[in-house]
């Protein structure tokens, strides 16, 4: 896979740290939102699991969680979106 270069900080769109909400829709089973809380856990120590908005999809199928995560960092976001976007229980990430 290739690297993308850092974005100097003067360039950014984002200023760090900032409240920073990331979309996550997958199937409506037990575990799923346990499990994208995990994972924002583990590259946000301060999340908090109690702020996941949590929507179904109009059928029931389909969950879909806004996880807000601080942001300190854009390799910090780009390592968070890779763990999602690879997780098996993710179908979208946005």
């Amino acid at each position: 896979m290739q690297q993308i270069p850092p974005i100097p900080p003067e360039r950014s769109l984002i200023e760090y740290p900032s409240a920073f909400p990331i979309k996550v829709m997958g199937a409506n089973v037990d575990g799923f939102a346990q499990a994208m809380a995990e994972l924002a856990l583990a590259h946000d120590p301060a999340f908090d699991a109690a702020t996941i908005e949590m929507r179904a999809s109009a059928k029931g199928n389909y969950i879909g969680l806004t996880l807000t995560i601080t942001a300190t960092s854009r390799e910090q976001l780009d390592n968070l979106y890779r763990a999602l976007t690879g997780h098996p229980m993710v179908k979208v990430v946005f």
